[in-house]
């Protein structure tokens, strides 16, 4: 089973547990439908656009209505903690829920009970909390961004927004090898990074892996989501049984093919993208992936 978790800004939405669906535009999740526009929502439908390509089963999506009160964040880490023991999921990504060091220490616990363990993904909010609570080595997967990596190189930030001035001003595409070592040598990264900007760069421990740098589409900056769907795209590959490595390039690879498909412009919406990510397996990443 593959789990992914995370809230969506919008206020009435109670919590969601179920398998997703897509109609149009949106996500169905038993009776409620969300926009796929972007966070947890573009990250769930880029890995129900994998699995159902490769014919797998549906992602079990947990989501909550969440505006930054956290009522909705704490309702999924509970949720997660008292099923996750009976859902056994194989793969468990986390997306956006508001930091709350203490739910996620008693999210690991369970995980820790499970046998065998699930590949633990998580980005945004998640990925910070993790970090914040020293947990990030017993991750599999963090996906930051290059301000994100930069907290991650920071000792002692337990937050995005408390990072030393020094890292932040200095983070650019120049520093990312030194910033990925800082981020180990701190125990402030999951066993794989794959940093996301104007080249994508795969590492681990032992520094950069690979990288991919094109083909460059500037205007998928432009668009939210487009770092969520490449999330969604490596549970989904992961959950297929590529290897970690393998899964991480090439959903990078497939979100600048996606976006390099037709005209895309700053007005392209984020599912429009996602609806191209079949074309590009089947066309562009077929050997890849057999």
């Amino acid at each position: 089973m593959l789990i992914i978790a995370g809230i969506v800004p919008i206020k009435t939405l109670p919590l969601l547990e179920g398998r997703v669906m897509k109609e149009r535009a949106f996500l169905r999740i038993g009776d409620y439908q969300i926009p796929a526009t972007q966070g947890t929502a573009a990250m769930i439908s880029a890995a129900l656009a994998v699995s159902q390509y490769f014919q797998l089963e549906s992602p079990r999506a947990v989501v909550a209505g969440d505006i930054g009160r956290g009522d909705g964040s704490r309702l999924i880490y509970q949720y997660l903690i008292q099923n996750l023991l009976q859902l056994k999921p194989r793969v468990l990504a986390l997306h956006y829920c508001m930091p709350d060091l203490e739910l996620m220490r008693q999210l690991y616990e369970q995980v820790k009970l499970l046998d065998p363990p699930p590949v633990l993904i998580a980005d945004a909010a998640s990925m910070y909390a993790a970090k914040a609570v020293g947990l990030a080595s017993a991750f599999d997967v963090f996906t930051p961004d290059l301000s994100e990596l930069a907290f991650l190189a920071d000792k002692e930030a337990i937050h995005p927004a408390y990072i030393d001035k020094h890292l932040f001003e200095s983070c650019d595409i120049k520093t990312v090898p030194e910033f990925i070592a800082l981020a180990y040598e701190n125990q402030g990264a999951a066993r794989y990074l794959l940093v996301k900007g104007k080249a994508d760069y795969i590492a681990d421990k032992n520094g950069i892996l690979s990288s991919i740098d094109g083909p460059d589409i500037p205007e998928l900056e432009c668009i939210g989501g487009t770092g969520d769907t490449i999330t969604g795209m490596v549970a989904a590959l992961i959950y297929k049984g590529l290897n970690i490595p393998d899964a991480l390039k090439i959903s990078a690879q497939a979100n600048r093919l996606a976006g390099a498909i037709e005209t895309t412009t700053p007005a392209t919406r984020i599912n429009e993208i996602i609806d191209r990510l079949p074309q590009v397996f089947k066309s562009s990443l077929k050997r890849e992936i057999s």
